[in-house]
Order: C-alpha cells, then structure tokens, then sequence
C-alpha cells in the first residue's frame, strides 16, 4: 500500500512538471506577429458630413434674432427661409437673403 502512494505521488509529480514545461505552451504563430507589426495603429474612420438636412422647427434651436440653426457632431446647420432645409453653415450665407432673418 505504501509502494503505491509513492508511485501515484511520483506520477503527480511528473504530471505537474510536464505540464508547466515550456513544449506544453503554445508557440506565438508567426502569421498574426507579422500582421500586428506591419499594420501600425488603427485609423479612425471619418464619418460624411451631410451638406443638407431636413430638421423639425420644434427640434431647432432659434438665435435672439430669429433665425434658426442645428447642430450636429460638432457642426453647425441654417435654416433656409425659402425651402425649409437646414445646410451646412459657409460664408456665402451671410450675404444670402434666404439665411438672413425672416
């Protein structure tokens, strides 16, 4: 009986020491560290900013001299009096009688 607990303890002990040795790891594949070292860092895609929107009135915000405008993602949109639309601000728009006040 003592014979056996020695042997099954040996067995163990092999069983551990062969698990952590350095063949039972998985090697690094040379396919995906040749990819992450070429492709650098990762581009942020840029999305399209649309040159005209249409915009509910109610969801406009209004200026202290009536004329409404719209922002979204950081730019600025102008209501158009004639057509209703909102367009990307530019500065034709300040000579423009149909982005002056109603």
């Amino acid at each position: 009986m003592k014979n056996c607990r020695h042997i099954i303890t040996v067995l163990i002990m092999l069983l551990i020491f062969n698990g952590c040795s350095r063949k039972a790891h998985p090697s690094e594949n040379t396919a995906t560290t040749a990819t992450s070292v070429k492709s650098g860092p990762v581009k942020k895609m840029k999305t399209v900013v649309p040159k005209v929107i249409v915009v509910s009135d109610s969801v406009a915000s209004k200026t202290f001299d009536g004329r409404y405008y719209y922002d979204l993602e950081g730019h600025r949109y102008w209501r158009n009096n004639k057509d209703g639309k909102y367009y990307l601000f530019n500065k034709s728009m300040t000579d423009n009688p149909a982005f002056i006040k109603p």
